[in-house]
């Protein structure tokens, strides 16, 4: 193996085609040429099933629709050498298990029913050749002389070379003068160097093969439903990328050796233009060189300018024995090798695309830096040991343990600022992440990182940490916000807006635990976003969780010096050798975010409400990353005066207070706007301002209030889309195409959707699954719902314009439906419970409530929820006080985009008149367990109700449902909303 951790036919071979593009694009070509529908089929291990697969679907939709694309490999345990038991690997389970060689191709066949179904649908001759095989495509000349020759199965081999020594060839049974293939595996070790003898054994097994489907039918019914192959002993090691783990015997099968069972089978002699595989680092470094190019119809061949002979590569086979050596080694470009007649490598060496090999070339190395090899070396035998290295962004890697507990939510992985501090716990995490993104195909050297955060306690180390990780991963640029502030909208418009092209961002780290409190006794956490500018896809997260849970080692540059993110500039280090460099920008924190908000609304009439003297406004940042926003926006660009502005200044701790714009927490814009924390009116001394705002910790949430007015989340959801054509974004789009809204949030939403004849969407809490929907269209090829809106009960609201909710965002929204609303300043003011109010009256009311019980119990609250989801049958059809629940289940979500399932998204008890109660567990708390009890009830005359009093006969149901107060000992919440 060469340490992959994904299907080998995925690594890219030329430029950014992979062996299955080149594969699915030869398939093409052919069907084309032939005039015939050729039959595709991959026979796909355990392992490179879904990867393989996700490929087809995402770039080659329609051969992924073929049917019988696929059949898979069987899997077998591998063998402990020792005792000829099981092997174990308690660090991944996974690597228990190995495919049984590509001879299982013969009971794949049979056992998938593949083989009767291509005799019955008239298939006689069938080609088979190795996926990394490129050279390999169903030659016509080669069919007519198979079928012309009626052999039964024919072998493709080629005239052995020195690269060709350890292959298995072909030879003759004494016997009885039988084709049979022999391969290393099979042969004794006093054998060997006769083995290898290419004068003695000519012609190797490309494993191109050529098989009558009828004759192997035959030969599975003589022989009872199987095909009886050698097996093969192969000694290697549990874990493929560690040499030092348990040592196993993998039984194998190879299926060329089933040349011995057919009667009449032949072999022909091919040109090394049938051949082109890879193996190992060496074959892999010369078919991406200039010595092999890329034909009209997609095969890999030898470039002339080689005079008909392959350069002979020998990297280190120790050093480069995993492809992420040769990754590194060739990060600043692939060498010339057109030139070269042999290349030996001992040691590790970096070269670059200035790298000119001609002729024989030896280099050795025995310092523990890979050291660069550049320009052109001809006839030369180098011995680089003592040339100056990278210097300052020289990687090391320092060893470090899986640590319990990294499984990122939905929004990242949050814990407590002090467990992120402890020794490689961070480092753990980000190092995990970069080898999921890595392998799932992103090159990290190209494009740009962006780093930033809401500025919490530890958010200054955490970004040096990532940006000297980052570097000995093999990122070249990263953009920082300024002293390492960036909203996470922000951070998401910059990966998606900010250019040029060539630097466009490839995905982002965003340091925030959102609306938690922050500082050394509170909460930190840290979130990956992808470039579509959303959170990293459920894979992804998959991935990383699983690499945390394996991780031995970790990259960091340690010499390299810390960055002065304070200030807006570009800080380039280079290193020593003059290989390359690192830049780093600081940008202005606000630029690409502001920029782009003022592409989405009216900036002109949002200004003229803002200056009429009826109308007044505080917008309270709550002392997080919006506060530098919310300055830019109101104060820079509208001209107002700062004291429209509230705890504006980022502070580490957030004061003291808890960033969450809710009626609990936000206590000073609630009682400054008449209210108190649970929506009711207070007396106020004083004006009270027309239009009140606030922000959470990193910017995403947002709570709007009017003069002694509370619009809830749902209801502020569902206003925003009824007037959305007063938006310039939307009006200049045709209007809005689609909605969603997260399963717990009201239904407000679901009424203006109907009445507007809009595309909607009830989904599991989450970004991701609106983000999604967003790009429906131009990721996953599906039905366009942009321009879209979504929201969330829990304060975020936003739209396509971004993939993360936006907190600022839903303010302009709002008062650019409020300058809509007052194009007249001679006229009263229409206020914010005006709108609502208007609202209802048109749509009627969703009364709605969440109670938080924050710090449960996490046993106790998963026994709770337990239990519900158990009773779940029993409680359908149940009569409760008033109501009829008329059905109780467990939220289940497809996604309508990539067929994806999300389970146990709540428990919800519907009621026969419309009404809901629901219980979720909140995946976004640091510590402890978040209950949430929601509560709806909708009401089409019965507008003007205390919301308590509209609700209090179901909160008593909904009480008696969960039975919190025995499973959690309360049923006191700490925050209502």
């Amino acid at each position: 193996g060469m340490g992959l951790d994904k299907a080998k036919s995925l690594l890219k071979v030329k430029n950014d085609e992979t062996f299955l593009d080149l594969t699915a694009k030869q398939v093409m070509c052919m069907r084309k040429e032939f005039g015939q529908n050729v039959k595709f089929m991959l026979m796909n291990s355990f392992s490179t099933s879904d990867d393989t697969l996700e490929f087809f679907r995402t770039k080659y939709p329609n051969l992924a629709a073929e049917e019988g694309l696929e059949m898979m490999q069987n899997k077998v345990p591998k063998i402990d050498a020792k005792t000829f038991e099981p092997a174990t690997c308690e660090t991944d389970p996974s690597n228990e298990w190995c495919p049984p060689g590509h001879g299982d191709l013969y009971a794949a066949l049979i056992g998938s029913g593949r083989l009767a179904a291509l005799l019955k649908g008239g298939f006689k001759y069938m080609f088979v050749s190795n996926s990394d095989n490129l050279g390999a495509t169903l030659d016509l000349k080669i069919l007519t002389h198979f079928a012309t020759t009626d052999a039964s199965f024919m072998m493709e081999c080629c005239e052995r070379t020195e690269n060709d020594k350890k292959g298995g060839h072909l030879a003759i049974r004494n016997e009885d003068k039988h084709l049979i293939l022999r391969e290393s595996a099979m042969c004794a070790d006093e054998d060997e160097k006769d083995f290898q003898d290419i004068t003695k054994h000519k012609f190797f097994n490309t494993n191109n093969l050529w098989i009558r489907l009828d004759k192997l039918q035959e030969i599975v019914d003589k022989c009872g439903g199987f095909i009886p192959l050698p097996m093969i002993k192969n000694n290697k090691t549990v874990d493929p990328k560690d040499d030092s783990s348990q040592k196993v015997v993998q039984l194998e099968t190879a299926m060329g050796a089933a040349i011995e069972c057919f009667e009449g089978a032949s072999a022909v002699i091919v040109p090394r233009t049938r051949f082109a595989p890879v193996k190992k680092c060496n074959d892999l470094l010369l078919l991406r060189s200039d010595a092999y190019i890329i034909t009209e119809d997609f095969r890999p061949v030898l470039n002339p300018a080689c005079g008909g002979k392959a350069p002979v590569i020998s990297l280190d086979s120790k050093k480069f024995k995993m492809v992420q050596a040769l990754e590194e080694a060739t990060s600043e470009g692939v060498p010339s090798l057109v030139g070269c007649e042999r290349l030996t490598v001992k040691g590790k060496i970096r070269m670059g695309r200035s790298t000119r090999f001609i002729g024989a070339v030896s280099i050795t190395n025995t310092s523990d830096e890979a050291k660069y090899v550049s320009g052109k070396i001809e006839d030369a035998e180098l011995d680089v040991s003592n040339d100056v290295g990278l210097g300052p962004l020289k990687p090391s890697v320092v060893n470090s343990a899986p640590i319990a507990g990294q499984k990122p939510g939905t929004s990242g992985l949050r814990k407590k600022t002090k467990e992120f501090m402890t020794e490689n716990y961070l480092n753990n995490f980000v190092q995990s992440v970069f080898d999921a993104v890595i392998a799932g195909g992103t090159n990290v050297s190209d494009g740009t990182l962006v780093i930033g955060g809401d500025g919490r306690y530890f958010n200054p180390e955490a970004i040096q940490t990532i940006i000297k990780m980052g570097v000995a991963n093999g990122v070249k640029r990263f953009w920082i916000g300024e002293n390492g502030l960036l909203s996470t909208p922000a951070v998401s418009a910059i990966i998606r807006e900010r250019g040029p092209v060539w630097q466009k961002a490839f995905g982002a780290f965003i340091l925030t635990a959102s609306h938690n409190p922050g500082g050394p006794d509170e909460d930190f956490g840290i979130k990956y976003n992808t470039q579509n500018g959303g959170p990293a896809p459920e894979y992804l997260m998959q991935a990383t969780h699983a690499n945390t849970g394996t991780i031995k080692s970790y990259k960091i540059c340690k010499d390299m010096p810390d960055v002065d993110i304070s200030k807006v500039g570009t800080t380039e280090i280079a290193a020593d050798d003059g290989s390359s460099s690192v830049v780093v920008d600081v940008i202005p924190s606000t630029e690409s975010h502001v920029a782009l908000l003022k592409t989405i609304f009216d900036f002109d009439a949002i200004k003229a409400l803002l200056e009429r003297e009826d109308f007044t406004m505080i917008y309270d940042s709550m002392h997080g990353v919006n506060g530098p926003f919310a300055k830019s926006v109101f104060v820079d660009e509208f001209g107002q005066p700062e004291s429209v502005l509230s705890n504006h200044i980022p502070k580490d701790d957030f004061n003291g207070a808890h960033a969450d714009p809710n009626l609990t927490y936000a206590k000073e814009l609630v009682a400054t706007m008449g209210l108190d924390r649970k929506g009711n009116k207070i007396d106020v001394s004083g004006p009270i301002p027309s239009f009140g705002a606030a922000a959470d910790g990193d910017g995403d949430r947002n709570m709007i209030l009017g003069t002694q007015f509370f619009a809830t989340p749902s209801d502020s959801l569902a206003v925003i889309v009824a007037n959305a054509n007063s938006i310039p974004f939307f009006s200049s789009q045709g209007g809005l195409k689609a909605v969603a809204r997260s399963m717990p949030t009201s239904g407000a939403v679901d009424l203006v959707a109907k009445d507007l004849n809009l595309d909607f969407f009830e989904t599991p809490t989450g970004w991701k699954f609106f983000g999604n929907l967003m790009d429906s269209k131009a990721v996953f090829k599906g039905k366009d719902y942009t321009p879209f809106i979504c929201g969330e009960e829990s304060f975020g609201t936003g739209s396509d314009h971004v993939r993360e909710k936006d907190g600022i965002w839903a303010v302009l929204a709002w008062l650019n439906i409020l300058a809509a609303k007052n194009p007249d300043a001679s006229k009263p003011l229409v206020t914010v419970e005006d709108i609502v109010k208007e609202h209802w009256g048109k749509y009627g009311r969703n009364y709605y409530c969440r109670w938080d019980f924050e710090g449960m119990d996490k046993t106790g609250a998963n026994a709770m929820m337990d239990k519900m989801r158990s009773d779940a049958a029993a409680n359908t059809g149940r009569k409760v006080g008033s109501y009829t629940i008329s059905t109780a289940d467990d939220f289940k979500y497809t996604d309508p985009v990539d067929g994806s399932v999300a389970q146990k998204q709540g428990v919800r008890f519907l009621m026969s008149d419309g009404s809901r109660v629901i219980f979720r567990l909140s995946g976004t708390a640091g510590s402890g367990a978040t209950v949430r009890m929601y509560i709806e009830q909708y009401e089409q005359e019965k507008l003007d109700m205390p919301v308590a009093v509209a609700l209090e006969e179901l909160t008593k149901i909904a009480l008696e449902l969960c039975d919190i107060k025995t499973f959690c000992g309360t049923e006191t919440p700490t925050v209502i909303t």
